[in-house]
Parts: C-alpha cells; structure tokens; sequence
C-alpha cells in the first residue's frame, strides 16, 4: 500500500513532507490524522490523499487534542467526506460500533486484545475494569471458553455502545456491561469473584492495582496491567514499569511475579505503552 508520504510527494512542498504525520488510525470507515498547525492549510488535500490510499473510507477527522479526562476523549475536527463521528469498526470478527467524539477507541492494541484473549481458560471469570465500548471483553467473549465477563465503565456513552456490541457480537450470555467507576463496583458487589482482571487504562491502573487485587478469588489469579513510562536511551521500559508495579505490589504483601512484558506501543518520543502479565499466587487484603 502506497504510504502517505509517498503519494503526496510532488504535490506538497519538501518542509512539509518533512512534518506529515507517519500513521493514522482507521477506526471502520473513518480515519483519524493528527495535523501539526503548519499543515491545517493543506488539510483537505491530505485528507483526500488518505481516502484515495483508503478507498473504504469515508470520513477523514483531524485531532486536534489530546485524548483526556476521565472518558479518555479527544477533539475532532471534521476535513473531509461525510461529515460524521459515528462507525463501525471491524476486528478478529467481532463489531464494535463506536462515537469516536463520544467514546474511547483506539485501533492500536488489536494484538494486545487478541494476545489476552489466547490467554483465557475454560470457565473464567474476568472483570475488566476500564471497558470502553467492550472490545477487549468481546473478543474474549468471542475468541475463548469464558464464563462470565464483568464489563465496566465509568463512561455513559461508552455503556451504551457496549450494549450494542454485545448484542451486535451476541455475547449477551457472557458479558455484562457495568456503568460505574470500577473500584466502587469491585468495592460493592464483586470482591473476590474473578479468576482475570484487565486494567487498559494506563493513567489509572496503579491508582487502581489495590481494586484489581480485592476483585481476585482467594487463591489469587492473572492482572494484565498497562502503563506508560518514560525511558532514556538505555534504559529498558519496560523493566521500569515492572520495577514500579512490583513496589507497589509488594507493599501489598502480595505473592507475585511478572510472567510476560511487552510494548504495546510508542506514545511519543522515548514514551512508551507497556503491557505486564502479573501472575497473583496468594492475596493478604
């Protein structure tokens, strides 16, 4: 596939192929570009561009802040083509139908979802405590033998959506979505019920590792815990978030270890995402 870059060489000038964003998302039949303010004045022919390399999509928004807040949003301005924020997003066979100006989406960790998914036993019980609009609890819905997949989010927008996808993908019978903020959920009615827990949210999973604990059966369990960090040339990211996860967890007097770490993927420049699987052998809270 011809990269953005390539097919607008000869038409922008060279100081601007130099400052063209390198990727987009395709979130179903919209893509989202993150237009440096040097660009805006070329927008409507970037935005062709991308449709024309894209020919399923049809909408091209600019971003034009960062995702933030406690619904993980950002702001998006309309370019080019219909004029909508509203898709349907195909991945590993499940829908997901999303408001992208409304609800968090993020295109980017399909692996990650499908790598968690692999990952579940028979009859599992998993909560999962930053849901969005359920992709990662659909595909494990999906994709694996779970019993119960307890589908939390603090965002009203995003339960909405959640409840579609779920009756869209037909996982009624296993995942239930929950409106609130995951630890007062955990808190009141599901302590000590869950075999998995998964915290894709990484401006809150530290905050919220102590909930994650308390949501595990007795004998303990698996936490996919995800992060950001900053780390120098040299430095391994993610060794300093397992160096991090793992003070904390010991202050929890929590029989622990670190089975699996990967990045997930770059967020700026020496920024990273990291993903952790931490293996909880017994639990003292």
């Amino acid at each position: 596939m011809t990269n953005l870059k390539e097919y607008l060489t000869g038409k922008l000038d060279a100081h601007e192929l130099e400052i063209l964003p390198r990727s987009y998302d395709v979130v179903g039949d919209i893509a989202i570009v993150r237009l440096p303010e040097a660009l805006r004045h070329r927008a409507e022919e970037i935005a062709e561009a991308i449709m024309q390399i894209n020919n399923h999509v049809k909408t091209v928004l600019n971003q034009v802040s960062s995702v933030s807040g406690d619904f993980r949003l950002r702001r998006l301005e309309w370019i080019a083509g219909e004029k909508k924020t509203e898709t349907i997003h195909k991945e590993h066979g499940c829908l997901f139908k999303v408001d992208l100006e409304k609800c968090y989406f993020s295109p980017r960790l399909s692996y990650e979802r499908k790598r968690i998914a692999e990952l579940v036993k028979p009859s599992e019980v998993i909560i999962n405590m930053f849901a969005g609009v359920g992709c990662f609890s659909i595909v494990i819905a999906k994709k694996s033998e779970a019993k119960k997949v307890y589908s939390i989010d603090v965002n009203p927008w995003a339960i909405k959506y959640m409840k579609e996808n779920i009756r869209l993908n037909r996982v009624c019978h296993i995942v239930t979505a929950v409106l609130g903020d995951s630890k007062d959920i955990i808190a009141k009615r599901l302590q000590g019920v869950a075999d998995r827990i998964l915290m894709p949210l990484p401006e809150k999973a530290y905050e919220y590792i102590i909930y994650a604990l308390k949501a595990l059966k007795p004998c303990g369990g698996m936490i996919h815990y995800y992060d950001f960090v900053h780390a120098s040339k040299g430095e391994n990211p993610v060794h300093k978030i397992e160096k991090k996860i793992s003070y904390k967890l010991a202050l929890l007097r929590t029989d622990f270890e670190v089975s699996f770490g990967r990045i997930v993927r770059t967020t700026g420049p020496r920024w990273f995402q990291i993903s952790l699987d931490i293996k909880i052998n017994q639990k003292r809270l």
